[in-house]
This record gives structure tokens, sequence and C-alpha cells, in this order.
């Protein structure tokens, strides 16, 4: 049964970061190059809450499934994942239900990106909301990317 967990802890693992790979890296500019600032905003925005839900999802099944491998509780690797896990499921609740709510909020009061002015208040804040998810984003994949290259290294 621990070869199940393991390899499904693994599955877990890669879809968390193949899939955030392929939405940030190859979805998200294709869209913001085949259409106009607008537009492709609002198509990027309808795919983010199924996105963060699957990132969501992902992590929280990696935790379960961590726990069901059976891995020795005292050793390194285990707790860097343990808090690796953690906090990866916390900021993905947070995008999900807080960061991501307040960010639509603040966009319905930018009419249009592309004639509004940059320094308007509610552009600043779309700017100061966007970049900490922005952040918050490539942490959640260097935090997947890590947990795949240390998950050898759990002693089952």
């Amino acid at each position: 049964m621990t070869f199940a967990f393991a390899s499904l802890y693994t599955l877990s693992l890669a879809l968390w970061t193949g899939g955030m790979t392929l939405f940030t890296f190859v979805v998200t500019p294709a869209i913001f190059r085949s259409f106009g600032r607008d537009q492709a905003g609002e198509i990027v925005g309808k795919l983010f809450p199924g996105f963060f839900l699957f990132c969501l999802a992902v992590s929280s099944a990696a935790l379960v499934l961590f726990f069901l491998l059976g891995a020795e509780q005292t050793s390194r690797p285990y707790r860097v994942s343990l808090s690796l896990l953690v906090l990866a499921v916390v900021i993905n609740a947070y995008v999900l239900f807080s960061l991501h709510p307040r960010t639509v909020e603040v966009k319905q009061q930018v009419a249009s990106f592309a004639h509004a002015a940059p320094d308007s208040p509610a552009r600043r804040e779309f700017r100061k909301l966007h970049a900490v998810s922005a952040g918050l984003n490539l942490f959640l994949l260097l935090d997947g990317t890590a947990l795949l290259v240390m998950s050898p290294l759990l002693k089952r």
C-alpha cells in the first residue's frame, strides 16, 4: 500500500507543479499575446477560480497522501516536506478565499486597463494585489518543485 501512496503523492506533486507551470508560463502568456489587454484579463480572470481551486485541491491531496506514506517522522526531509506542504495549503486557501476575491473587487473599479490612468488608486491597488498573487504563485511553484526533488529522500 505504501507504494500506491508514494505513487499518488508523486502524482499530486507532478500535477501541482506541471499545472502551475503550464498555466503560468504557457496559457496565460498565450492569452495575453492573442487578445487585447482588457479581453485577455477577462479570459484569464474567468480561469483563475478554477486554477486556484485546482492548486488548493492538489496541494491538499499531497498533504493527505504525505501522511499516508508512513515516512520516518524524525527525519529532516519529513519535517521540511511537512512544513512546505502545510504552507502550500495555507497559501492556496488564502489566495482562493481572500486574495483573489479582493483582487476581483478592485479590478471591477477599473473600467479599462488599456485606457485608465496608470496612477489611479484602483490601478495601484490592483498592481499591488497582482504582485502579491504572482509572488505567491512563484513561491508555490518552487515549493512544489522542492517537494518533488525531496520525495525520494523520505524514508518509509
